[in-house]
This record gives structure tokens, sequence and C-alpha cells, in this order.
């Protein structure tokens, strides 16, 4: 009687147990192939951003043509400055530049008049001498009222600012009617409106990439396709990290400013992956659990890599062929009691 209940109390504990425990799936470490790629982020910025202002002081804004986010055309006028002053100061230029060409004229007639007169020796050549030496001083006064004229025709142009390229206004500093300063900053124009996409990356990762790897950038439920059109060739002696320019030939709903990540394509191979439900984050370190025997799982520490379609890559800790706990692995801790069972039949549970 004692050894029976004896036997019977066993059994009782038994299935207490195996009721405890719980219910995992085990799926093996194999090696797939995996496109290589590194994951940072960067803001998107102008490809060139041209600062303009005008090459005056002291004059007046009189006029504003353009805001921010319009798109400009090379050579259009942006805004005009009070030019009734140059207009005045042109207009004086150009009337000393017609009395200079009239007495240029005056001078060559008589000079020619007088070679006549002194081929038939009628003057002497003393006053030919003369008559010569005022047609060319009034070639050279001619040719100084025409700089004059030039100088106060390029003031008179200063009083317009025009875009140096096509593009896009992203910034106005300036009102109508201030009065504004020769060299200070008015606008902002985005060259050709291009953008373009920069990360910073850690000097291990700068040696895997390299000019023309494409780059994807997910952003507002869209994905924005780049090529690597620069690297810059050393690294940040304080920093350590080097950048990379990315062209952004259809930039999208991405605008300068906008803070993204993306995913640098390198290369591709192959890699031992497993699923990203069987890899457990506890204490900083990444963990996976496999069957120390038939019923009780033992507890790993991996180090990982990328992630892609819902798998993880296992750089140490595991080899191919290994099996690991998928289904149930978060609440497991090291020394546990499981009970292995198939995929189709934790589905089925499930249901």
């Amino acid at each position: 009687m004692l050894s029976a209940c004896g036997a019977s109390g066993g059994g009782e504990e038994k299935k207490a147990e195996a009721a405890s425990a719980l219910t995992v799936t085990l799926v093996t470490a194999q090696p797939q192939a995996l496109a290589r790629s590194v994951l940072v982020s960067g803001p998107v910025s102008a490809y060139e951003e041209m600062q303009l202002g005008v090459e005056l002081s002291g004059q007046r804004v009189t006029a504003l043509k353009v805001d921010v986010g319009q798109t400009v055309s090379k050579g259009q006028v942006l805004l005009e400055l009070d030019h009734r002053t140059l207009d005045s100061e042109l207009a004086q230029a150009e009337a000393s530049m017609r009395q200079a060409q009239a007495s240029l004229d005056l001078a060559k007639v008589s000079y020619e008049r007088g070679a006549k007169l002194a081929a038939e020796q009628l003057i002497s050549a003393g006053n030919l001498d003369e008559l010569r030496a005022t047609r060319v001083q009034a070639e050279a006064q001619l040719a100084t009222a025409r700089a004059g004229r030039d100088a106060a025709q390029l003031r008179r142009d200063f009083a317009e600012l025009r875009a140096p390229a096509d593009g896009v206004i992203s910034k106005r500093l300036v009102q109508p009617g201030q009065v504004v300063a020769a060299g200070s900053e008015l606008l902002r124009l985005i060259r050709d409106g291009r953008l373009e996409w920069r990360a910073e990356l850690p000097e291990d990762q700068l040696a895997g990439v390299a000019v023309g790897n494409t780059v994807e950038l997910p952003y507002a439920g869209s994905r924005i396709a780049g090529r690597i059109r620069a690297v810059t060739p050393g690294v940040d002696a304080q920093t350590r990290t080097g950048t990379v320019y990315v062209d952004l030939p259809q930039p999208g709903p991405l605008k300068p400013g906008v803070y993204v990540e993306g995913r640098i394509v390198t290369g591709s191979g192959r890699a031992l992956m497993v699923p990203s439900a069987a890899v457990v984050q506890r204490d900083g370190h990444s963990y996976v659990f496999t069957m120390k025997d038939r019923q009780v799982v033992q507890r790993l520490r991996v180090r990982t890599g990328q992630t892609a379609q819902g798998l993880v890559e296992v750089i140490e800790g595991l080899k191919p062929g290994d099996q690991v706990v998928a289904k149930g692995a978060g609440f497991l801790g090291d020394g546990d009691r499981v009970r292995v069972v198939s995929a189709a039949a934790a589905g089925a549970g499930g249901r």
C-alpha cells in the first residue's frame, strides 16, 4: 500500500511538472542570403544653398518680388532698391559721354582739314601737330567718359538683385522699405531645388561604404532612393566619424532639415539567421535559448548583426544547424523546463 501510494504521488508530481512546463517551438539556425547594409540617421540638406545680397549700402528696398518656397529662374529680378539717385548719375554720365563724342568728332574733322592744308603748305607742321594732339586728347576724354558711363550703369544694375541660377527661395531676411547694407544676406536660394542626404558614420562603418552605393530613405509612407555621391576621405580627429553625401534625384516629400534614418546597401552575402522572436534582449545583451536536454533549456549569449524580413543575423554564439527556441523564448529563464511541440501544433493550439 505504501509503495502504491508512493508511485501514485510520483505520477501526479510528473503530471504537474508537465502541465506547468511552457510550450515552445524550435527552429534551426541556417545560413541565408543577406543584403549587407548600414543603418544610420542624418539630415536632408540643400546640395548647394546660395546666400544672396546686394553690393550697395544705404539703399532702401522698394520692391520685393519673391517669397519663401517660390521657384525662380536665372536672371529673374528678386528685389529692387531705390534707384532714383543712380538713374540721375547714369543720365549725367551718358551726357558727358555724348559731349566727349562730339568733341572727338570735331577734333577729327579739324585734323583732316589741317592735313589737307599742310599738304598744300598752307599751315605749318607745328599747327598740324597741335591738331593731331587735340584729336588724341579728345579720344582719351571719350574713353574716360565711356568708363564713367559703364560704372554708373553697373551701379544702376546693382539696384536689382537677380537670381544667379535656377532654384527655390528657401529663406527671406528682408522686408520692403528696409535700408540694407552691402554684403548682408537678404535671401537664400537652393540651387536647382536639389537636395541631398548627409550622414555621419563611425570609421569602421565608413570603410564599408563607397561612392555609388544605393541608399533607401523611408519617409511619410514612401521610400526615396538615392545614391552616394561622395565620401569624406578621412575622419574627424575628435568624433572619429566621416560624412557620406547622398544625391536625391527625386526627394519627394523630403524637405531641408528633415532628419531621417537611411539604409546604405553595401553589398550582399550569406549570414547565419534566426527568427527575431528567438533573440531576447536582457541587461543590454542578446540571448537565445537552446535545449540542454529533452526538457530543460539553456541560455546562450550571442552577438547579433542586421535584421531583415523578421530574421536576425547571429554573428557569434551559434553555428549552423543549432536549434533555438522560437515561440515562447521571451518568457524563459536559464534552466526552465519546457515542452517542445511542432510549429503546426503550436499554431493549432493558438487557434
